[in-house]
C-alpha cells in the first residue's frame, strides 16, 4: 500500500502523550497514529449504522422464541 505523509497541528500535551506512551509500550508513533484514526473511522461507521437501525421495526423476545420453535 502507498504511503503518503499527512501533517496536522496538535496541542503539545497530546504529543508529549503520544510519545510517552508509544515509548513506554514499545510502538511506532506512525502506526500508533494510523491504528487510532482507524479506530475513529469505524467508530463513526458503527454510529452511522447505529442511526439507521433505531427506526427498524422490533420484535419482542417472544416472538423471536417462537419463529426459532423454541417457545
Amino acid at each position: 500500500m502507498a504511503k503518503v505523509q499527512l501533517a496536522t497541528r496538535v496541542d503539545e500535551r497530546i504529543k508529549r502523550a503520544v510519545d510517552l506512551v508509544c515509548a513506554s509500550k514499545g510502538l511506532k508513533i506512525n502506526r500508533f497514529l494510523e491504528d487510532a484514526i482507524l479506530d475513529k473511522l469505524e467508530e463513526l461507521e458503527d454510529i452511522e449504522d447505529l442511526k439507521k437501525i433505531r427506526h427498524e421495526p422490533t420484535r419482542s423476545f417472544r416472538a423471536v422464541l417462537k419463529e426459532l420453535k423454541l417457545d
